[in-house]
């Protein structure tokens, strides 16, 4: 009977502990998931940098990021980010022959943490260059 019940016992922390490692995630959290540039003109380029943290118990690994038009180019390491860990994604805004006023461009971000995709967004109001 002692040996039955040690088995079950034994059984069931396998159980449970696969349960946890299968439950176990990265979770991606941004600082800030808007960057304002502000007021510009069309002759400089804007960069900003898009700080997050791995708040999960597995390694984060982002897939891919991407934006929604080429004059938003989005750059990461393809490095996995442990857990407690942080990382960044560089963002560079290029609005050359790109119409003046304000613009809101959005980069979208997949990886293998739970929250698997999350938009961060990059906006400004630019202008025209001097002399046109």
């Amino acid at each position: 009977m002692k040996s039955l019940r040690r088995t079950a016992l034994l059984l069931a922390g396998i159980v449970a502990s696969g349960m946890t490692l299968a439950n176990a995630q990265a979770v991606i959290k941004f600082e800030n998931m808007t960057h304002d540039f502000g007021k510009f003109t069309e002759d400089k380029v804007q960069t900003c940098i898009f700080t997050f943290k791995n708040t999960g118990d597995q390694p984060l690994v982002i897939h891919q990021a991407f934006a929604t038009c080429g004059c938003t180019v989005p750059t990461f390491s393809k490095e996995p980010v442990a857990p407690g860990k942080t990382g960044q994604i560089k963002v560079v805004y290029n609005g050359k022959s790109k119409l003046p006023g304000h613009f809101k461009k959005s980069v979208s971000v997949r990886s293998n943490a739970s929250n698997a995709l999350v938009r961060i967004y990059v906006r400004g109001d630019m202008s025209a260059a001097e002399g046109k």
